[in-house]
């Protein structure tokens, strides 16, 4: 599994990049300046480096995903699980309401996805 990784300013822009795209290069240069008070170079170059790690692409000036903004924390999600908790889901959820009670409506909501994915399964 390739992974995808951001840093917390690299994250903000790819949310700005998420909630624009399709976006004309010179654009996000100007959604930068005004939302990380970047330079044109700086935009430029962590485009470079996100493109380079396959996330984004830089077609004929044009910026668009690779990797939608859900794949993306999806990805993460499951990144997340498999280095902490040797890939066990169980494990997680165990860990996680170890110190958060679940709701009614959040353990419903699990008991829907299990089902869904029961059947899928089948």
């Amino acid at each position: 599994m390739p992974e995808y990784r951001l840093g917390e300013i690299e994250l903000k822009f790819a949310e700005i990049i998420w909630s624009h795209e399709p976006l004309l290069s010179g654009e996000l240069v100007k959604l930068c300046e005004e939302a990380l008070t970047w330079k044109k170079s700086t935009t430029y170059t962590i485009l470079r480096r996100l493109c380079e790690r396959g996330m984004f692409q830089n077609e004929n000036g044009t910026v668009t995903s690779l990797i939608s903004r859900e794949q993306f924390f999806s990805l993460q999600s499951e990144q997340f699980v498999e280095e902490t908790f040797e890939g066990s889901l169980p494990q997680f959820l165990t860990a996680f309401t170890r110190r958060k009670k679940l709701s009614e409506q959040e353990i419903t909501e699990l008991k829907k996805i299990i089902e869904e994915n029961r059947e899928q399964s089948k």
